[in-house]
C-alpha cells in the first residue's frame, strides 16, 4: 500500500528474476516434457523424460548440471520485463481503486498480465528454444540450435524480422492472462482469509507464503493447458515467411493436441507445472509484498 507505480516496476521485477533464478530448472523439466511426444499418440513414442525427479537426472545425464540452468539469461530477462510490467500495471489499478470492484482484482490481474505477456514474449520465444535444445539422443520438440541469446535474437530478427519475435505471443497472452488474474486474486483473498481467520498476524511472511501456496495450486491446474499450448506455439518450426509448420495458430493447436495426444495431453508435465509453478509465486510474491513493505 502507497507504493508507486513506478517504484512496483522495479520491485515486480526484482521479485520475478530473484524467483526465476531458484526454479528455473523446474521450468528447463517442464519445457521438456510438454515437447514429449509432439502430436503422437500416448504410447507409440519414446519417452525419454519421465516424471520430474526422472526428467531432471535426464538432462544432467544429456547436458551437465549445467543444463538445468538452460535459458537462465532468457528467463530472467522475460520475468524481469513481464513482471515488472505486470505489477505496474497493477499497481496502477490499485491507485485507481479497480480492484475495490467487484471482480477487479482478476479483471486487473487478467490485464496487467496480458500487457506484461506482450512485452516479453521475445523473451519467452528465445528461452523456450534454448531450453528444449540438447542431445539429438534426448531431444524432444524441434530443435533450433542457437549458440547463445544474442544469437538466437539476432538470427530470429535476421530471418523474419521483428514480427518473428513477437511469433507465439497469441499463446502468451491467454497463457499470463490467465495465470495472473488467478495468481493475484487468490493470493489476496488467501492471504486476508488466513488473517481473518487469525491463523497468521497480518503482514507476517507466514500469511504472505500461506496466500502464495494457495495461489500456486489455483495457477497451476488454471494455467498448465495454456502453458502447454504456449511452449508448442513457440517452439514449433516456421516456414520461410514465419507461418509455424505445426499450428496455425491457438485454436488450432488446441484441436491438434486434444485430437491426437488426448485431452490429458493438454496437460503434460502438469508436476513439473506446480513443482515451478508454486514456488515461483510463494517466492515472486513473497518478494514483492516485503519488498514493497520495505
Amino acid at each position: 500500500a502507497g507504493v508507486p507505480p513506478a517504484i512496483d516496476l522495479v520491485l515486480g521485477a526484482t521479485a520475478g528474476c530473484l524467483a526465476c533464478f531458484l526454479t528455473n530448472p523446474l521450468e528447463v523439466v517442464k519445457t521438456r516434457l510438454q515437447l514429449q511426444g509432439e502430436l503422437q499418440p500416448p504410447g507409440t513414442y519414446p519417452r525419454p523424460y519421465r516424471g520430474v525427479l526422472r526428467a531432471a537426472v535426464a538432462v544432467c545425464r544429456a547436458d551437465g548440471l549445467r543444463g538445468l540452468q538452460k535459458g537462465l539469461a532468457a528467463g530472467l530477462l522475460y520475468q524481469g520485463l513481464m513482471n515488472g510490467v505486470r505489477f505496474y500495471c497493477y499497481s496502477h489499478a490499485e491507485d485507481a481503486g479497480w480492484t475495490g470492484y467487484p471482480g477487479g482484482t482478476v479483471a486487473a490481474g487478467a490485464v496487467a498480465g496480458a500487457v506484461g505477456a506482450i512485452v516479453g514474449s521475445p523473451a519467452y520465444l528465445v528461452k523456450t528454444h534454448l531450453q528444449a535444445q540438447t542431445l539429438s539422443a534426448m531431444a524432444v520438440g524441434h530443435q533450433h540450435n542457437h549458440e547463445s541469446i544474442s544469437s538466437a535474437f539476432r538470427s530470429i530478427y535476421q530471418q523474419h524480422g521483428v514480427v518473428g519475435l513477437w511469433r507465439g505471443v497469441t499463446g502468451a497472452v491467454p497463457r499470463v492472462a490467465v495465470g495472473s488474474a488467478v495468481q493475484l486474486a487468490t493470493f489476496a483473498s488467501a492471504k486476508d482469509w488466513v488473517c481473518e481467520r487469525q491463523w497468521f498476524r497480518k503482514g507476517s511472511w507466514a500469511a504472505v507464503l500461506a496466500g502464495g501456496m494457495v495461489s500456486g495450486v489455483a495457477v497451476a491446474v488454471t494455467m498448465t493447458p495454456f502453458d502447454v499450448i504456449s511452449t508448442r506455439l513457440y517452439n514449433q518450426p516456421v516456414d520461410a515467411d514465419g507461418t509455424g509448420k505445426l499450428y496455425r495458430g491457438f485454436l488450432d493447436c488446441i484441436l491438434q493436441i486434444s485430437s491426437k495426444e488426448g485431452l490429458l495431453g493438454l496437460y503434460k508435465g502438469i508436476g513439473a507445472v506446480y513443482l515451478r509453478l508454486g514456488p515461483h509465486t510463494v517466492l515472486s510474491l513473497f518478494f514483492w509484498d516485503k519488498l514493497r513493505n520495505m
